[in-house]
């Protein structure tokens, strides 16, 4: 905004529009009351009788007087209010030489009216409307006067005439109170648009071809000066020397632009008090209006605006725990290494780097030490990479390195760096923390065939290596190479097959029969899931419980079995005679365990299957028992309250002690088949097997062995005192409908071991 012509010339405002008014009225007034004179001097000469000629020479004077008047600076000398206050005056002494000269016309009582309506009329554009009426009455007085000292005076004239008058006073005092109604609404409406400038958030400019010619009230709080300041130096002093040339090119344009055309620029500008603001400009060009003839700019501050959307970007790509960049930031810093690279065909690499076992930092000591880590680690990675490498946090422990131009041994060394750090003892509060870190190392050579798409390409394969140093031992890197990704892409297959095959009720429930030792009845049968492959056969669990549980599909497939199983078992209560005590026994995994609505999927399956609660045991593993333990047995009581069992499967494998033990809500323990295959056989076997069967006693549970597959297995057991079991001795795993042929035939038996070992000889299919 710098032009050498720029000077302030503020627009003049109400007050002074209505001097500027006043002075030409009055102006015009005088030269009217100097043609009146003229008239009069003509007519001296004329009609008047020679010796009153001497009327001239007063006339001419009169006329030179007035006529002088009317070239004085009337704007200036009425902003006195004493010279106002006189105005009404000078039309009255108009009036008394009026009636002066008609004491020697001999028509004077004609003449007299005339001049006198000529003058009030004049005034009725300058005075109030009482001040009209005064000199209406005023005029009206002095023609009665004239008319009774004038000899033989014609009444119907004076009357005629006299009411003329009057109604042209009366008519002049009515305009004037319009035209003062009408100048108090305008008074009104500039005060209102004035008060709205001042309060608004914009300072409002005009400049004409020859400078600053308005300035909004408003301006003062914006910029922080008042109108009279904006001078050509001011709005020079006050651009940013930066944008200085770019906004002066901006408003040579904007002035030759269309009428009404609008433009809109961002600068900055130095506040009265020093500090340098934000401004956005909008620019109007209204050169061709001829009301306003100026460039009109609305400046307002954005600094506040600015700063929020700084803070709004930073926090797009910074990450806000450690300051580093973020996910975003780092897909852009991907984008032009490649950008920088394809010219000389470079090579781009990045590190993915997760740190082992992070949970339990969060889980143990809380968020806030997790946070003490994640920080430490941070500073730490930072002073071991180039100034023209990035660090970025992607989110939670991970991070990753992009760096260009390394070779495979200085990648490698740089990978060896990071992991040594990593291990260095972090002091979080009162103790020392160590931990580690897994590496996954991608590289690509810059070709010009590369899109944004390959970049992504980086990350992943990164994170696929990264994944492999975890599967390794952890505490390594590991290169990608091009063998992951088809593991991946076959892993990703497996599991949308996986998806699928839920979807299409791909899943078979079968059961294997629990039977009590000493009697050999069937108490119970355990629910085992099978995929009924359309192309592989009946899969074995082995082969999809491992995906299922990655996934997280385990929930859903898991709220299927226990949904299958209780159905199927609360209608052989229903059908089956002699089956109304029949348990059914379904595995809960460490996924549907921790799944936040279990308790409620459980109740939801009991109320919907119609089953006896207190038929059913829910078995989980020994290890899952001593996760979050507190969390464990407020989930154990409250499905306890649904009045289900809990079983604790695959017992001795873990490392649960006789005091946990004691706090669980547990019903059954379920002896590992690992403890089994040598109990006939193996001393050792046999006293862990029988400690196991005591503490249960002990604890007033129930013991079920498990994979009992010959007689001597089940003799031990029984003379031992286990209370049930179930293995191939008894019956392999089966569908319903054997299961159900199974229990028909264990109804009608009449010696206990009769069922099972006739299953055994014509056996149900595997």
């Amino acid at each position: 905004m710098a032009s050498d012509k720029w000077v302030v010339q503020l627009w003049a405002g109400s007050d002074a529009t209505l001097a500027q008014y006043r002075a030409r009225q009055i102006r015009l007034d005088l030269w009217i009351i100097a043609a009146l004179t003229l008239m009069g001097a003509v007519r001296v000469e004329v009609a008047w009788a020679p010796q009153y000629r001497w009327w001239l020479v007063p006339l001419g004077l009169a006329v030179a007087v007035v006529l002088a008047a009317s070239a004085l600076p009337w704007t200036r000398i009425l902003r006195h209010a004493g010279v106002r206050g006189w105005l009404p005056a000078w039309y009255a002494a108009a009036l008394i030489a009026l009636y002066a000269f008609n004491q020697f016309d001999d028509d004077g009582l004609a003449i007299y009216p005339a001049g006198a309506i000529v003058i009030v009329v004049a005034a009725s554009a300058v005075f109030l409307p009482q001040t009209l009426l005064g000199l209406g009455l005023f005029a009206q007085a002095g023609y009665l006067t004239l008319a009774m000292t004038t000899p033989q005076p014609n009444p119907v004239l004076v009357m005629s005439l006299s009411m003329v008058l009057i109604v042209v006073a009366g008519l002049c005092a009515l305009t004037a109170h319009s035209r003062r109604q009408q100048d108090t609404q305008r008074a009104v409406a500039e005060r209102r648009t004035e008060a709205m400038l001042e309060n608004g958030s914009d300072a409002v400019l005009a400049i004409s071809d020859n400078g600053v010619v308005f300035a909004s009230s408003s301006s003062g709080r914006v910029l922080g000066r008042d109108a009279a300041q904006f001078t050509n130096e001011t709005m020079v002093a006050m651009t940013h020397p930066d944008d200085l040339a770019r906004i002066t090119a901006w408003m040579l344009d904007l002035r030759a632009a269309a009428p009404g055309h609008t433009e809109r620029i961002d600068s900055r500008c130095q506040h009265a008090d020093g500090r340098w603001i934000n401004v956005q400009v909008t620019g109007t060009n209204r050169l061709s209006d001829p009301h306003i003839n100026a460039v009109v700019l609305t400046i307002r501050d954005v600094s506040e605006q600015k700063a929020l959307e700084g803070e709004l970007t930073r926090q797009a790509f910074q990450d806000s725990l450690t300051g580093l960049p973020n996910r975003a930031l780092l897909g852009d810093r991907m984008n032009q290494a490649v950008a920088r690279n394809l010219r000389s065909g470079g090579r781009v690499e990045l590190l993915l780097v997760d740190l082992d076992d992070f949970k339990k930092v969060n889980d143990t000591l809380g968020h806030s030490a997790g946070d003490e880590l994640i920080q430490a680690v941070a500073a730490r990675m930072s002073g071991c990479i180039r100034p023209a490498d990035t660090l970025a946090r992607l989110g939670g422990d991970e991070f990753a390195v992009l760096v260009e131009g390394l070779d495979d041994l200085e990648l490698a060394a740089l990978a060896e760096r990071l992991l040594e750090i990593v291990r260095l003892p972090v002091r979080v509060g009162h103790r020392d923390l160590v931990t580690t870190a897994s590496i996954g190392i991608a590289s690509a050579k810059i070709t010009h065939t590369m899109t944004e798409a390959d970049t992504h390409e980086l990350l992943r394969d990164a994170d696929l290596a990264m994944y492999a140093a975890k599967t390794a031992g952890r505490d390594r890197y590991v290169v990608f190479d091009e063998s992951m990704y088809a593991d991946a892409l076959q892993e990703a297959e497996a599991r949308l097959r996986l998806e699928q095959a839920l979807t299409d009720d791909e899943f078979v429930v079968h059961y294997q029969p629990i039977v009590d030792l000493p009697s050999g009845r069937l108490i119970g049968v355990e629910a085992l899931v099978r995929w009924q492959h359309p192309e592989r056969g009946l899969l074995s669990p082995d082969t999809f419980i491992g995906l299922a549980e990655q996934t997280g599909l385990i929930v859903p497939l898991g709220h299927w079995v226990l949904a299958e199983s209780c159905r199927q078992v609360a209608a052989w209560h229903r059908d089956v005679p002699g089956a109304e005590q029949l348990r059914i026994s379904v595995n809960l995994s460490a996924r549907q365990f921790q799944h936040m609505d279990l308790v409620a999927d459980v109740a939801g399956v009991l109320r919907d299957s119609g089953i006896d609660p207190g038929r059913v045991v829910l078995e989980i593993t020994e290890s899952l028992l001593m996760r979050d333990t507190d969390a464990t047995i407020s989930t154990l009581r409250e499905l306890r309250d649904l009045g289900v069992h809990i079983a604790i499967d695959d017992f001795g494998t873990g490392y649960s002690s006789l005091s946990y033990l004691r706090r669980f809500p547990i019903d059954i323990l379920k002896i590992d088949k690992a403890f089994i295959d040598g109990i006939a056989t193996d001393p050792d076997d046999a006293t862990l097997a029988e400690a196991v069967v005591q503490l249960g006693r002990a604890l007033r549970l129930q013991t079920v062995a498990e994979g009992i597959e010959n007689i001597d297995q089940h003799s031990l057991l029984s003379a031992l005192g286990c209370t049930y079991g179930q293995g191939y001795l008894f019956a392999r795993p089966a569908g319903s409908a054997q299961i159900e042929a199974l229990l028909r035939h264990s109804d009608n038996t009449t010696g206990p071991e009769d069922w099972w070992s006739t299953a055994e000889q014509t056996g149900p299919p595997d």
